[in-house]
C-alpha cells in the first residue's frame, strides 16, 4: 500500500481535502486538511468550472501547507441528483477446472464473467457505470453465497447493485481537479465512502439506511444483508433550509446560515421557548430579537419534507428483511439539533448521528474531525487506501501467476530437450 493517501470531497457548500500518511506502525493518520466554501456546484453538479477550480485549489493548498507534503493524485467523491442505482442479475455456465463429467470448480474467470453478464443492462448514452457491487451469488440451487470461489457446480448466478451517473457530471469534476494540477485516481460514490467511515459491520449485516444530509441534496444508501441494495437522492438539503430562513425573515443567506448553525432546531421538545434569536437588520435598520420557536417553524417543515420523501422511497423497496441497523445520519445538515429525533419519528426506525469511527489502522481522528461533516472525505481516504491495497494484491498475484507460467514453460522445454537429444 502507499505511504500517503489524498482525498477530495467536492460538495455543494464546501470543498474538503485531506492528506493521510502511513506511520512506521502501518497506521494511516490524518496529517493535513483543507476546507473552502464551494459556490460552483448546484445539487452535486458542477455549474461553474472556475469557481469550483478555485475552491479545489485552495482546499488542496491548505492541506498541503498543514501536512508539509505535496501530492499529485487523489480520490474524489461524487453524489447528487444525477446518481441512480439499479439491481441486476446475471447467469453463466461454469467453465473452470473439471471435477467430473458435468461439474466444474468455480474460478475467478467465472466470477468475472457472471459480473459482466449482470452488467449487461441498457444504460442511456449520457450515463456511465460508476460502481458494480456484487450482492450475492447462487451456485445451481444453492442461494445466498457471498464468495463462490472454488465451489463445485454447473451454473453460476449473481445479483449486483449498479450505480450510474451522468457522463458530464463525472467529466466536469475530473476536469476541475485536473486543471488544479492533480490526477484523479478514481471517482467513488460519496454515500459509499461515508458508510465506510461511519457504519459498523454489525449495522451493515443487519441492514441499515445511510442518509447523507448535504448542502444541495440528501443522498441515501440502503444496505440489506451486508451489501448495498438501493441508492436514492432527494433534491433538497441544508442549503434549502438556509434559503427558507433567508426568504421568510428577509435577511442575507450569510446571516441565515449563521442563525441556522447557532439556533437551528427541528424537534420541539429540545427547544427552550425562552430563548431568543437576534435577526440582523437590513439597510441600516436595527436588529430584531425574535423567539427561537419562529426559527423552528421554518426549519422543521423542510426537514420533515426531506424525511417523508425518503420514507416514500423506503416503502417501495422489497427488502428481504427489516433494517435492523436502523438509520445513520451524516453530512453537515445532520448536525441540526433534533434531526435524529425527527428521522426516528417519520421513518419509524432507530436513528443515530454518524461521525467517523476510529478504527484499527487509522488514526489522527482528533475531535475536530469526529463530526458528520467530515464523514465523506475521511471515508474517501479509507476507501482509496483499501482499493490501492487490492490493486497491489492483484498485481502481485498476476506477477506470481506469470512466474508460475514461465516456470512451467521452462520445465516443458527441458523435458522436450531431454527426450529429443539425450
Amino acid at each position: 500500500m502507499r505511504d500517503t493517501i489524498a482525498a477530495l470531497d467536492i460538495g455543494s457548500t464546501f470543498v474538503r481535502a485531506i492528506i493521510c500518511e502511513r506511520d512506521t506502525d502501518g497506521c494511516l493518520k490524518i496529517i493535513g486538511t483543507g476546507i473552502r466554501q464551494s459556490t460552483g456546484l448546484r445539487k452535486g453538479v458542477v455549474v461553474n468550472i472556475e469557481a469550483t477550480l478555485r475552491a479545489v485549489s485552495a482546499a488542496i493548498e491548505d492541506a498541503e501547507m498543514m501536512s508539509g507534503l505535496e501530492f499529485t493524485d487523489c480520490w474524489i467523491g461524487i453524489g447528487g441528483n444525477h446518481i441512480n442505482g439499479i439491481n441486476s442479475k446475471g447467469v453463466v455456465g461454469i467453465t473452470g477446472k473439471k471435477r467430473d463429467s458435468r461439474e466444474r470448480e468455480i474460478g475467478q474467470e467465472d466470477i468475472d464473467r457472471v459480473i459482466e453478464a449482470a452488467k449487461a443492462v441498457v444504460i442511456p448514452t449520457d450515463r456511465k457505470i460508476l460502481e458494480v457491487i456484487p450482492q450475492n451469488y447462487k451456485v445451481d440451487d444453492q442461494k445466498g453465497i457471498r464468495d463462490p470461489m472454488d465451489m463445485i457446480g454447473v451454473r453460476l448466478e449473481s445479483e449486483v447493485h449498479i450505480i450510474t451517473c451522468t457522463v458530464t457530471g463525472a467529466q466536469n469534476l475530473i476536469k476541475c481537479v485536473n486543471r488544479a494540477g492533480f490526477k484523479v485516481n478514481e471517482i467513488i460514490l460519496q454515500t459509499l465512502a461515508s458508510g465506510r467511515a461511519v457504519l459498523t459491520s454489525e449495522e451493515i449485516d443487519l441492514g441499515v439506511m445511510l442518509i447523507d444530509l448535504g448542502g444541495g441534496t440528501t443522498d441515501t444508501l440502503v444496505y440489506s444483508e451486508g451489501t448495498p441494495y438501493s441508492t436514492f437522492t432527494v433534491p433538497a438539503g441544508g442549503t434549502q433550509v438556509t434559503s427558507d430562513i433567508s426568504i421568510i425573515k428577509n435577511i442575507s443567506l450569510e446571516n441565515a446560515e449563521k442563525i441556522k448553525i447557532d439556533a437551528g432546531c427541528c424537534w420541539d421538545s429540545l427547544l427552550d421557548y425562552d430563548d431568543t434569536v437576534i435577526v440582523p437588520g437590513v439597510g441600516g435598520r436595527p436588529p430584531m430579537s425574535i423567539p427561537s420557536s419562529q426559527i423552528l417553524t421554518i426549519i422543521k417543515p423542510r426537514m420533515e419534507e426531506i424525511f417523508k420523501l425518503i420514507k416514500q422511497h423506503l416503502d417501495t423497496l422489497n427488502l428481504p428483511r427489516p433494517l435492523g441497523g436502523g438509520v445513520v445520519l451524516t453530512g453537515g445538515a445532520a448536525q441540526l439539533a433534533g434531526v435524529t429525533e425527527l428521522a426516528n419519528s417519520i421513518l419509524k426506525l432507530p436513528a443515530r448521528l454518524g461521525s467517523p469511527i476510529p478504527t484499527e489502522g487509522f488514526g489522527g481522528l482528533v475531535e475536530e474531525y469526529r463530526n458528520p461533516a467530515f464523514a465523506t472525505v475521511i471515508g474517501l481516504a479509507l476507501e482509496g487506501d483499501r482499493r490501492t491495497g487490492l490493486e497491489s494484491l492483484e498485481r502481485g498475484t498476476d506477477s506470481r501467476n506469470g512466474e508460475k507460467k514461465s516456470g512451467a514453460l521452462i520445465d516443458k522445454l527441458k523435458s522436450w530437450l531431454r527426450e529429443e537429444f539425450f
